[in-house]
């Protein structure tokens, strides 16, 4: 079949997506791998030249339990591997920070969040020029705006139009490389129980309401409906490096008031590059919006009532939950229950732009997806690219030095190596994608269900999902809240 040049330049072409990186220290072994088997050789070795066979003997469960935890996986990572995340574990079992309940007599300070754990230090700035409303996140430093977006059924447009939004789309995220002042941006696509105002607006509209039987039965059901559904909604959020753009911060005045200029001016160009993407800018939320997404994120069950009455419930100072009590695999909130599943593999062979749609069309679960984009500065970007290559190739030379076989996937990292600079070179951005997905349900056997339910659809996206164990609330809190905050 003969394909003609203005066909080929409206076919959708494929992308692949960049192997996660195992490399470790040495020989491919992590640093908890290479601390039991120094620890464990020490004591061999030791033992041999002080005892002799006898010494080895009687340590031999020592040396033995050391080799066999850096050696075994459980859970997709090596027993050794798991001693951080427990004792992590178990010192906030012992300090009792596993729960979370809001002091209600006590009133918090002007400014701050209600949020549990360590978002608690999060603080609210309002922006007098916009309205928009900008977190200041003081450990990290980093001020964070949020905008909601709104977009056509991407499934239902051709392959043409297709390309050219992905195109767009990729110039965004190139800009803000480019940037060098942004340090996260994070895009949320989550799924919400529909109140039916939908159905209600449409008879106040078109209805003919004539007092009759009919009309007053129909105004009836509309009245007592519950969710008729689920709705969408997406937000994409920017967090300013305080730190990186210090000198522009100078500049406008220095202070909260400087990095909000900075950020507006961020967030004009980045809405320019937004529209470009055939991308529906809705405004940047302000405090009444935020404190609705962060209350229904806790209490998803609240939104109807919010969204049926739209002056109530829309204070920051009391968005948060009211009870949280974290578990090993969930998190159960007010009146919900969460768990966090990570992305630990994106799809290895060459997928076409949509992918992600069996998770993103997965009915009868409340769910957020949620796309970490973490910007790499060019020259950063093509350090970290030589350092990655000059390691893959030493990692070679000392496999064929001390005879073992060449795996096949360090040559298809180092082929990701060589693709990434490629791209770099011509003019690309180079980013780091972290995808996490947040699921709700009321009960603990609802949300098993609803997990296996989207591990299947993951399954369909040709993607690999992991539940996150013993960090739980940290997850949630960078998954479910549009704050840019990491796991």
């Amino acid at each position: 079949m003969r394909i003609t040049a203005t066909e080929a330049d409206y076919r959708l072409a494929p992308v692949q997506f960049s192997r996660l990186t195992r490399r470790g220290i040495l020989l491919g072994l992590s640093t908890p791998q290479l601390i039991a088997l120094t620890t464990g050789l020490l004591i061999l070795v030791s033992s041999l030249y002080t005892a002799g066979a006898s010494g080895v003997a009687w340590t031999s469960p020592i040396w033995g339990t050391a080799a066999l935890s850096a050696a075994i996986p459980i859970g997709g990572r090596k027993v050794v591997e798991w001693v951080p995340i427990t004792t992590r574990w178990m010192l906030r079992v012992a300090r009792h920070q596993l729960t979370y309940r809001r002091r209600i007599m006590r009133p918090r300070p002007v400014g701050t969040l209600a949020l549990p754990g360590d978002a608690a230090a999060l603080r609210e700035w309002e922006d007098p020029e916009s309205g928009a409303v900008m977190i200041h996140d003081p450990h990290h430093q980093t001020l964070t705006a949020i905008v909601l977006i709104s977009h056509p059924a991407f499934a239902l447009l051709d392959p043409g139009e297709q390309h050219r939004r992905v195109t767009g789309w990729s110039r965004v995220l190139a800009g803000a490389c480019r940037s060098g002042r942004i340090a996260r941006i994070q895009v949320n696509e989550r799924t919400l129980p529909d109140s039916g105002s939908g159905l209600a607006e449409w008879w106040a509209h078109h209805g003919f309401d004539d007092d009759s039987w009919a009309a007053n039965t129909y105004r009836e059901l509309i009245e007592r409906a519950g969710p008729a559904g689920e709705r969408h909604a997406t937000t994409m959020s920017v967090a300013l490096d305080l730190n990186g753009a210090a000198r522009q911060i100078r500049a406008s005045g220095g202070g909260m008031r400087g990095a909000a200029d900075v950020l507006r001016q961020e967030l004009l160009v980045l809405n320019s590059a937004l529209r470009s993407a055939d991308l529906i800018v809705g405004g940047w939320l302000n405090a009444s919006e935020l404190a609705a997404v962060l209350r229904t994120a806790y209490d998803p069950t609240v939104g109807i009532h919010l969204e049926r009455h739209p002056d109530i419930g829309r204070d920051l100072a009391t968005a948060g939950p009211v009870a949280v009590t974290e578990s090993w695999d969930h998190l159960h909130s007010d009146s919900a229950f969460h768990a966090v599943l990570w992305i630990s593999e994106w799809p290895r062979s060459q997928v076409y732009p949509g992918f992600l749609s069996p998770l993103v069309f997965t009915n009868g679960v409340l769910r957020t997806i949620a796309l970490h984009y973490l910007p790499v500065r060019a020259d950063a970007a093509a350090r970290d690219l030589r350092k990655k290559k000059t390691e893959l190739i030493s990692d070679a030379h000392q496999r064929n030095r001390i005879g073992q076989i060449e795996d096949a996937s360090a040559t298809a990292e180092y082929e990701d190596v060589l693709q990434q600079e490629a791209d770099l070179t011509a003019g690309h951005g180079v980013l780091r994608v972290t995808g996490l997905i947040t699921i709700t349900a009321p009960t603990s056997d609802e949300l098993d269900a609803a997990v296996a339910a989207v591990e299947q659809a993951a399954i369909q996206a040709s993607c690999e999902v992991r539940r996150l164990v013993g960090q739980q609330a940290q997850a949630f809190t960078a998954a479910a809240l549009p704050l840019c905050r990491s796991v």
